[in-house]
């Protein structure tokens, strides 16, 4: 992994705390939340707090997510909303932390310029120990507060304060006055600047899960599903059809149905063809490094020169993509791909203004996953996982392409790869029956859709 941190391309982003207050907050914090306490003096935290040093300390790296359902975070400084979530066990955690953190900005820079805001995702599911336990799990609820009770504590002033105007004999309270008065001590006057934390209740409709060894569930829509990555016979019952990575005819038709994705070659504001000759280089180069060729260079000519002397040897993907790249530069007869075809997924993109869009085009990086930049870009796990497993050419090409054609503008990349400016319309490919099989095994084909795309038809279930 030296490569990528070298490059910044792992653990970038992140917050240093090393100053003795802050990292004394920090320990005011954990013992409210773990009644722990870090001995170190200093260490990297991200949005939510964690530290990989102190998880390393602790020999527990979901310190502040025990069972890993209801999150704890611990805020230092508001700059956090800009650093990823480490050891993310749900795909939606980040953006709550990041709107709550952002719609709590002004408040959260004054709490946190005396002390650390310590607080929990609660989704009232304590532990999840079948996958049909995570369809119980509906909302998250933020709460939060400083280590000193702040928030708490204005709660109270506020509440003793109506109570001090409504009531007509509150003057001649002595107690309730000498209430107020010990408790502005330590909020200041919450009349003029309110320090309340409101407690937000987002919806977790549609998501990604590390549980389980990997699932997504979408059930926010038409026709829902769940996608694991485990073997389906291994997950167990679900309330909702499931399908694992491996049944790609019942994925493909889900797709379909719910209008989830379309084509990379036909895609509005992006140059389709070059995004599909760079997925081919990264299969290529896969291929060649696991083979244990020489790869002379990673620029055009070496890459084409390395195809030519690997010859019959290239794998379907390269060939696949290759001839949807030439009909979509020189015309010509139209590459049916199936989706039981390996290039199938690698011609999709989720629809750029689906609101699941991100989720979309994570799931299709672990249907594609010799795509690495995809890879990198919407599943970093998966992205880090896969690549300790890689040969040291594959390892080398990858972190060099990454520093320089994504970290380089990273948001241009965003746009070009899922969704850009309008460019006008795009050539269509003729339509022709269905080339899959059923989407479930063993079921006969029944309701056939026409589409147009590089998928051919798909099977509505």
């Amino acid at each position: 992994m030296k490569r990528l941190i070298e490059r910044g391309l792992m653990f970038g982003n992140l917050i240093r705390v090393e100053s003795p207050a802050l990292v004394e907050r920090y320990n005011r914090a954990l013992e409210r939340l773990i009644n722990k306490r870090t001995t170190l003096t200093e260490f990297h935290i991200d949005i939510s707090g964690y530290s990989y040093e102190i998880g390393e300390e602790f020999g527990d790296h979901l310190y502040l997510n025990p069972g890993g359902v209801n999150r704890m975070f611990i805020i230092l400084t508001v700059e956090q909303k800009k650093a990823p979530l480490l050891n993310a066990q749900f795909s939606t955690s980040r953006g709550i932390l990041q709107q709550f953190i952002e719609d709590n900005e002004a408040k959260l820079f004054a709490l946190t310029a005396q002390d650390a805001v310590a607080g929990e995702l609660d989704n009232s599911v304590y532990e999840v120990t079948t996958p049909a336990r995570l369809f119980d799990i509906r909302k998250i609820t933020v709460v939060a507060d400083t280590t000193q009770s702040h928030v708490a504590n204005a709660r109270a002033l506020t509440e003793k304060i109506e109570a001090f105007q409504s009531r007509d004999d509150g003057w001649y309270d002595d107690v309730l006055i000498a209430e107020m008065i010990e408790l502005a001590k330590t909020t200041g006057d919450v009349t003029r600047q309110p320090i309340d934390l409101a407690r937000p209740t987002y919806e977790q409709g549609n998501f990604w899960t590390a549980h389980f060894g990997g699932i997504y569930v979408f059930r926010d829509m038409p026709y829902p599903a769940a996608i694991t990555v485990r073997p389906r016979a291994d997950v167990g019952p679900l309330p909702i059809e499931a399908f694992d990575l491996s049944m790609r005819n019942g994925i493909a038709g889900f797709f379909e149905v719910n209008g989830l994705v379309e084509p990379v070659i036909q895609a509005r504001g992006v140059d389709g063809a070059a995004i599909l000759r760079q997925k081919m280089d990264f299969i290529l180069v896969d291929a060649a490094a696991s083979a244990g060729l020489r790869i002379d260079g990673f620029d055009p000519r070496s890459l084409h020169r390395l195809a030519q002397r690997m010859g019959h040897e290239l794998p379907d993907e390269f060939l696949k993509l290759g001839a949807l790249v030439r009909w979509a530069l020189n015309g010509g007869a139209w590459p049916r791909i199936a989706s039981d075809n390996p290039a199938y997924f690698y011609t999709l993109r989720a629809k750029p203004d689906h609101p699941d869009r991100d989720l979309i085009n994570q799931l299709l990086s672990e249907l594609a996953p010799l795509d690495v930049r995809q890879l990198f870009i919407t599943h970093k796990a998966a992205f880090y996982a896969a690549y300790a497993r890689w040969p040291e050419a594959k390892k080398d090409y990858v972190a060099d392409f990454l520093a320089r054609d994504y970290a380089a503008n990273k948001a241009g990349a965003r746009d070009a790869l899922f969704g850009g400016a309008d460019s006008g319309p795009k050539p269509t490919p003729p339509s022709g029956p269905w080339e899959g099989k059923a989407a479930g095994a063993g079921r006969e084909e029944r309701d056939i859709i026409n589409l147009v795309g590089p998928w051919g038809a798909v099977l509505r279930r």
